[in-house]
């Protein structure tokens, strides 16, 4: 009997092994180390990797070599609280046009407030030149938290970028500021002329969605022309959004958290008619902080679907989409304990991490 109870323990040990081999399936190289929360970044050349850090900093890392070079000509940000320097994506056309989009925290009178920037990079110079501010929101508060901010662009002429409600839940509601919205621009700054509020005078013309609490991931699917957006709700209650003009997305009216000074559920309930429900929630929290629509051919298998970074719960997050609907999901690299900040890809679709740690990653699949 001691013989078959040994026998079967080898058994599901080995069988633990194989499923724990099977939940991490990259080989994975470290690029950089040493930086102080690397908050955004993107692929300006095949090797040559722009990285924004929340304190306000740009480097340019060869990620052949491991060199960083700093990046002058950058914003003068508020780093406060969770504000700073934040997201940055090469526009469609960057090896023709070399625009860079940028997200940022300025200080106004009125408080922080997230900005929308454009500049092109001069590597000879390794500094930024013809920036320009393409929107300063209107969402200044004094709260040192919920900017946002990530961008996407959906290849036919728009940038949309994320605010947050810059910690005042009711300006989630109010369409007459930029807070706690999803904006859509053309790629100059202009507005749209096909905006959903264009000519409604209670709302913003920018505002393509709004009640939203903190998006921090953003991503547009060319393929199913579907635009997805992840945010922070409150002590649980963390959403998948797919996002479509006009729509009201509930907070705070609608919530599937709790308060953060007791177990008391935030908002009027779970649903409510003419606000739009969540394709997926997260229950307790795994604080969303990025998200792809991943269309590489490293993993082949993974078409169409998402990957987020998760802070709270120290994870790369994959869910598979079939349609307009999330059918699975997946946790890799929880066993690094470390906050993922932001996930990318390269030309070969493997996937470059950053977390708050400092650390840059690129993980390739596991031959």
């Amino acid at each position: 009997m001691r013989l078959y109870k040994v026998s079967g323990l080898i058994c599901l040990l080995f069988f633990a092994h194989l499923i724990a081999a099977k939940e991490t399936p990259f080989v994975i190289r470290q690029l950089a180390a040493e930086l102080p929360i690397p908050w955004g970044m993107t692929l300006v050349t095949d090797n040559q990797l722009l990285i924004t850090q929340r304190s306000g900093s740009i480097i340019l890392l060869n990620i052949d070599t491991g060199t960083k070079s700093p990046i002058s000509g950058g914003p003068k940000v508020l780093a406060q609280g969770q504000g700073g320097l934040l997201d940055v994506v090469s526009a469609p056309e960057y090896a023709s046009n070399g625009w860079l989009y940028f997200t940022y925290v300025k200080a106004l009178r009125s408080g922080g407030a997230t900005v929308l920037a454009r500049a092109r990079l001069s590597i000879e110079h390794q500094q930024l030149v013809d920036w320009q501010d393409l929107l300063v929101t209107d969402s200044a508060t004094n709260e040192s938290r919920h900017f946002g901010s990530r961008i996407a662009f959906d290849n036919s002429g728009h940038v949309f970028f994320s605010v947050g409600d810059r910690g005042v839940r009711k300006n989630a509601q109010n369409t007459l500021n930029h807070a706690g919205a999803i904006l859509r621009l053309n790629l100059d700054g202009t507005v749209p002329a096909d905006n959903p509020f264009i000519g409604d005078e209670d709302y913003l013309p920018e505002i393509f969605s709004y009640g939203h609490r903190n998006p921090q991931g953003l991503a547009f699917d060319e393929k199913r022309q579907q635009l997805w957006a992840i945010e922070h709700g409150p002590r649980g209650g963390d959403e998948i959004n797919l996002i479509v003009a006009g729509k009201n997305y509930g907070w705070p009216i609608t919530s599937h958290g709790k308060e953060y000074w007791g177990p008391v559920s935030v908002g009027e309930g779970q649903t409510k008619a003419g606000i739009e429900s969540p394709k997926k929630v997260y229950i307790p929290s795994i604080a969303p902080s990025s998200l792809i629509v991943y269309s590489g051919t490293a993993f082949k298998n993974w078409q169409g679907d998402l990957l987020a970074g998760a802070l709270k719960l120290a994870h790369i997050n994959h869910l598979q989409v079939r349609s307009d609907k999330i059918v699975n999901e997946q946790r890799y690299l929880s066993d690094k304990k470390q906050r993922i900040r932001n996930v990318i890809t390269d030309e070969q679709g493997r996937l470059i991490i950053a977390t708050d740690n400092g650390f840059i990653y690129r993980l390739s699949p596991t031959p």
